[in-house]
């Protein structure tokens, strides 16, 4: 990871953290739903946000002004809005979008649930996509959201990602580990 993602991957994860324990006290946690998928949503669907987030031209006022119109036309819930706008006075909304995918997890782990990365060779259908989600939820004991995309580069197989572990049965990585085994035989 580089040095700028991680950094703000470590100052969002903090805002996150404090959101949802706010959320959670608050008995809020639907709320808080609401807001992660509104701003998700606004963050994939606006540019002008985007660039408002990450742009170094605009002051802490006109950053704290603009992000309290956002919310309250959004209609977030109070501690979102006040976050946001602590971010925008400390200039750490470029920080948004993993603030976002760390209230996701965080919401997903109190659901009991976990998100699958999976990349195949072509689209899995219905029935494939259900199985996997059964099979993947026998073995991490939680409900398994999957996120499918597809790479032909793999030439068949799957490539599963939950969390930290990764199941790698795609055919063009088995074809890399036979060319290592046999550049070292040779």
């Amino acid at each position: 990871m580089s040095e700028p993602a991680s950094i703000s991957s470590g100052i969002a994860a903090r805002y996150a953290k404090a959101v949802f324990e706010l959320a959670k006290e608050s008995n809020a946690i639907k709320a808080l739903e609401g807001d992660v998928a509104t701003l998700s949503a606004a963050l994939s669907e606006s540019d002008d946000l985007k660039a408002l987030i990450t742009s170094p031209v605009h002051s802490r006022e006109e950053m704290g002004a603009a992000i309290a119109a956002i919310a309250k036309k959004a209609g977030l819930t109070d501690f979102t809005s006040s976050t946001l706008a602590l971010m925008a006075q400390n200039r750490r909304l470029f920080a948004l979008p993993q603030l976002v995918a760390g209230l996701s997890t965080l919401l997903a782990d109190e659901r009991g649930e976990v998100t699958a990365e999976v990349v195949s060779a072509k689209a899995l259908t219905k029935a494939q996509a259900t199985k996997l989600a059964k099979t993947l939820s026998e073995k991490f004991g939680k409900d398994v959201n999957i996120n499918a995309t597809v790479d032909e580069a793999l030439i068949g197989g799957l490539v599963v990602k939950v969390g930290s572990k990764m199941i790698d049965t795609s055919i063009a990585s088995k074809l890399n580990s036979l060319q290592n085994a046999m550049k070292e035989v040779g």
